[in-house]
């Protein structure tokens, strides 16, 4: 069973629906991931697929943003287990069984929108946005921006917004195809725990049977794409680029890069 006390920077609450809502609660930090957030998101969907009383899992936010991507003014360390953990997040969340909704809160940048993305429905507030900001930090989307931006909304479209880190707002992520729902902000809380509460009543077996594959198909792709992107972005966050993306970041300026 999903039990608060042990998650550091993801707040647990329960409903008596058995609707289970995890909040990324480094809101000082625009819940960038940190070592301890990325240990704790490769666990979570397996101990929520565990727990015989969670129906729907709801993922969100707390504060202003839904999380900000990697935290790369020190909470991330480099090295093989960053990237074991990378993988085990997407594998893990490709893996669970029951429905799982994104709550876009506020901007979802690099993992940030790839775990919103990789949701079953993804409901957004108005003044939301989506970005994978890999590449302007010099980095490779290695972490599975690479597998779900091109399933949702084309091999082409999928490369300019991963090679530019552009930002969307959530009506042109609608449009595009990259979530399901756009709501007043203020209504984002309601209107998740509405398609959560609808979900938890239903046949859980026959929602699961009717997800479950499609997963699997995307987890076919990822299986092809992660090992090669990961690689690669670990290759780049060696590279002088991206520690000048940090160092222009620290100090409010262009990265000036140089390949």
């Amino acid at each position: 069973m999903l039990e608060s006390g042990t998650y550091q920077t993801i707040r647990i609450d329960r409903h008596d629906s058995g609707v289970v809502v995890a909040t990324l609660n480094r809101p000082e930090k625009r819940n960038a991931v940190d070592d301890t957030m990325h240990e704790e998101l490769s666990r979570l969907f397996v101990e929520a697929d565990d727990d015989r009383e969670l129906r729907v899992l709801l993922l969100t936010g707390a504060g202003k943003a839904f999380c900000a991507g990697g935290d790369f003014s020190g909470g991330l360390s480099p090295g093989p287990q960053l990237w074991t953990v990378a993988r085990r997040v997407v594998n893990n969340l490709l893996d669970f069984r029951k429905p799982l909704i994104s709550a876009v809160n506020g901007s979802a940048r690099g993992l940030g929108a790839t775990l919103a993305l990789l949701s079953d429905i993804v409901v957004a507030a108005r003044g939301a946005s989506f970005a994978d900001t890999h590449a302007p930090m010099g980095l490779g989307a290695g972490d599975g921006g690479q597998v779900i931006w091109p399933l949702l909304i084309g091999v082409n479209r999928a490369k300019y917004y991963l090679m530019t880190g552009e930002s969307l707002s959530a009506e042109e992520a609608e449009r595009l195809g990259l979530l399901n729902f756009v709501v007043a902000d203020d209504e984002l809380p309601d209107r998740a725990m509405q398609i959560a509460g609808k979900l938890a009543q239903g046949a859980p077996l026959a929602i699961s049977a009717s997800k479950v594959p499609i997963n699997a198909y995307i987890k076919t792709v990822a299986n092809t794409i992660l090992p090669l992107s990961l690689q690669l972005e670990e290759s780049t966050m060696m590279s002088s680029d991206f520690q000048e993306a940090v160092m222009a970041f620290a100090e409010k300026r262009p990265p000036r890069f140089r390949g």
